[in-house]
């Protein structure tokens, strides 16, 4: 049954909260997407996002709450929503969260990060103060789970991190290569402080390997005069996200061990952009791909060049791999369709139990 949906999130289009917002829309539900992050920009930038991230944006709840009364005027004449989706919701507080009680009759929220977790500091503060308020908590991390729901959490529903049906889809005609994404190994994402992705990087280039890096903060790292040779740039996204993935002979994905991953959003893209992935040997990673059949895996970056190595050696095997991983990826029903209609569906579980 099709659902009148307030989503409250970024809206842009490289964004998982906007290709979360799209996929219930082609679920046929009618969504309104409103983002707070754009329309109180001039408070997140600059010296204040740091002073806002670092207090969990109490101080900034005033602001959040004028804004949210606008939009429920200005939303007034369309009439009660059945659902509030809060994607993120970390700058979303009590009393924006009654307003929103008010204009919609169940209130989800959506966070794919680690708010239980130690790596962002205070940032999500304001949000953990409000996970009793919901409806229906959505997560992607398995201990989450029972971590919400010391936190009051009424419903909570563990998901995988996925891959967007549409945005992350390789072209049906295949297309031609683009140079730049022609390559054996490459890497998509940032360098994050104290992480080790620059290490392991630098380890890969010692043993003889050239993984193309694109992502943002790289010059930060102290081995960067050894990585520049192989940076094509910052992040991409896109067109060139989805070239940059499935054209690379190898493509890496690496987890935050401080936000505590087992899998990531590339564990899924990858392999539905037509990719093989090459990523760290976890519990997870392993019940979601036969490893060696529909992906690769590793302990460390010395276990990782050698099974480079050994894949480069047999493009007729990588060829195999990334059809293998592509009809795993689609079997396991990790799409964000298939995210946003397991969390409607716990909703109506919901309503008819009460009823």
């Amino acid at each position: 049954m099709s659902q009148r949906i307030l989503y409250v999130g970024d809206d842009s289009p490289a964004s998982t909260s906007r290709h979360r917002a799209d996929a219930l829309r082609r679920l046929g539900h009618e969504v309104t997407h409103i983002n707070p992050y754009r329309d109180l920009r001039k408070h997140l930038t600059g010296w204040r996002i740091i002073v806002h991230y670092r207090t969990g944006y109490l101080f900034l709840q005033g602001t959040v709450q004028r804004w949210q009364q606008a939009q429920q005027a200005r939303l007034a004449p369309t009439g009660r929503f059945d659902v509030c989706w809060v994607d993120g919701g970390e700058l979303i507080g009590r009393q924006v969260i009654e307003g929103f009680r008010q204009m919609a009759g169940k209130l989800v929220l959506f966070n794919h990060d680690d708010p239980t977790g130690h790596r962002d500091g205070n940032r999500f503060l304001t949000m953990l103060r409000t996970i009793p308020c919901y409806d229906l908590c959505v997560v992607v991390r398995p201990f989450n789970v029972g971590e919400y729901r010391q936190r009051g959490a009424r419903d909570v529903l563990r998901v995988f991190m996925s891959y967007d049906e549409v945005r992350h889809a390789a072209p049906v005609d295949g297309g031609s290569v683009p140079p730049q994404f022609d390559n054996d190994i490459a890497f998509i994402g940032r360098n994050i402080p104290g992480e080790g992705r620059d290490v392991f990087l630098h380890e890969l280039v010692k043993a003889g390997l050239k993984p193309a890096i694109w992502g943002d903060n790289w010059q930060a790292s102290p081995v960067w005069p050894a990585l520049q040779p192989f940076w094509k740039g910052s992040s991409i996204s896109g067109a060139d996200y989805v070239n940059a993935m499935r054209h690379a002979r190898i493509c890496l994905g690496m987890l935050s061990k401080g936000n505590r991953d087992e899998h990531t959003t590339r564990s899924m893209e990858i392999p539905y952009a037509g990719g093989l992935l090459c990523a760290e040997r976890t519990p997870e990673h392993m019940a979601l791909y036969k490893e060696g059949e529909e992906a690769v895996f590793w302990r460390d970056a010395t276990e990782c060049a050698s099974v480079c190595r050994e894949l480069l050696a047999d493009p007729q095997r990588i060829a195999r791999m990334k059809l293998a991983g592509h009809q795993r990826v689609r079997a396991n029903k990790v799409g964000a369709e298939d995210v946003g209609r397991a969390a409607l569906q716990r909703l109506c579980l919901e309503r008819k139990a009460s009823t």
